[in-house]
């Protein structure tokens, strides 16, 4: 029996699939514990249940021809733990509404909103970054420029300059659709949907070119960049009115798409409320999103754990010279603010704060797109993005 990838996930191929003329799937499978372990049949049986409504690509092995786009349009399912006699059964079902296979179907890129109310009068750069292996990008007769980041899945394509009231069109091998993707890890797997619970203290969001991960001492969270063939670490805080966040207590996912992940991240504060720190990563993205909030108004800062000198440029602050790897630390924000001592930001009488952390990759010699004008020009006019399937 071979295997069945739906989406973000694997499982055991179903012997027989129905299917209706309008194109709609039925498939159902069993996950039992041994030979799997517990989490791993949990994980499948509760990732059957978070695809629900979501755009996936899925892959029969053995049934090649039913290959495709499909929206999981339900999902339901039973697990039963007898626990004394060591055996977990979760028994899953799920409906696909068939779009087609990848030579049927263009993949619509829905790009909306309004570009980042700031302080700087700056209208930024619409961008986008379909996955890797993508082909055929089409965006009417203005034709964007193009750029090239490697990660550590690849070298990804980002075009600049999209033009407003687009929604860009492409095709994609069904197999090639995740390459690049946002993705939410936690205890060793990754999270499908928002549904699924995140371990406060052992998370992993990145894109193949940032990585964010929780630091519990030394800082608030660690922040890397893909650059040389490698992963390259700072540390970096949050702090609420001086007081720097150790770690946190919960994180939620908030949104959880191949394009685009949120995880919100919520700690208690002895003196007034909580503290909510939501982080956004994008696919193709040289920096992590960040919204700091507090109860009460104070003082809300992102700084270095290891302090470095940057060069404050109105709208962000930029490491005055390439650091070890080559590469120069950057923090910015769509209002004002203040630097910090130590590399970063700060911001007085205020019960939020807007922010995005990452690298210029290749300090001084940054090719056009990977500069520091760029990198803030594009978080300013970032857009929120859906995927769709639609018939060529």
């Amino acid at each position: 029996m071979g295997e069945l990838s739906i989406g973000r996930y694997t499982v055991r191929e179903t012997w027989s699939v129905s299917e209706t003329g309008a194109g709609v799937l039925q498939v159902a499978g069993r996950e039992v514990m041994p030979p799997l372990t517990r989490a791993e049949v949990v994980y499948r049986y509760e990732s059957a249940l978070g695809s629900q409504r979501l755009l996936v690509p899925v892959v029969w092995e053995d049934k090649p021809e039913r290959s495709g786009y499909y929206t999981v349009t339900s999902a339901s399912g039973d697990i039963m733990d007898r626990a004394a006699e060591g055996v977990v059964t979760a028994e899953w079902k799920m409906s696909l509404a068939r779009y087609g296979s990848d030579t049927d179907v263009d993949l619509e890129s829905r790009l909306t909103g309004a570009v980042r109310a700031n302080d700087f009068s700056l209208s930024g750069e619409r961008w986008h970054a379909p996955p890797i292996g993508h082909y055929a990008y089409y965006t009417g007769s203005t034709i964007p420029s193009t750029m090239t980041r490697t990660g550590s899945d690849g070298a990804m394509t980002v075009y600049r300059g999209v033009p407003a009231n687009t929604s860009p069109r492409w095709g994609c091998a069904v197999g090639d659709y995740l390459n690049g993707r946002v993705r939410i890890l936690s205890v060793g797997y990754e999270r499908v949907g928002v549904g699924q619970a995140v371990d406060a203290d052992d998370w992993e969001m990145n894109n193949a070119l940032v990585r964010v991960r929780p630091l519990l001492s030394g800082g608030t969270l660690e922040i890397s960049a893909f650059t040389g063939g490698a992963w390259r670490t700072k540390a970096w805080w949050a702090d609420i009115g001086g007081t720097q966040i150790a770690r946190f207590e919960a994180a939620t996912i908030l949104r959880n798409d191949p394009e685009m992940c949120v995880l919100r991240l919520t700690e208690h504060r002895s003196t007034v409320g909580r503290a909510v720190l939501d982080l956004t990563l994008r696919r193709g993205s040289r920096t992590v999103e960040g919204y700091l909030q507090r109860g009460d108004s104070g003082t809300l800062s992102v700084y270095l754990a290891t302090a470095e000198s940057m060069t404050d440029s109105t709208s962000y602050v930029v490491k005055t010279t390439n650091d070890a790897d080559g590469n120069r630390a950057i923090a910015g924000s769509a209002r004002n603010f203040d630097p910090h001592a130590s590399g970063g930001l700060t911001k007085t009488s205020t019960t939020w704060l807007d922010f995005y952390i990452g690298v210029v990759a290749a300090g001084g010699s940054a090719v056009s797109g990977d500069q520091a004008t760029n990198l803030r020009d594009q978080y300013i006019a970032c857009m929120p993005e859906t995927t769709m399937a639609v018939k060529r």
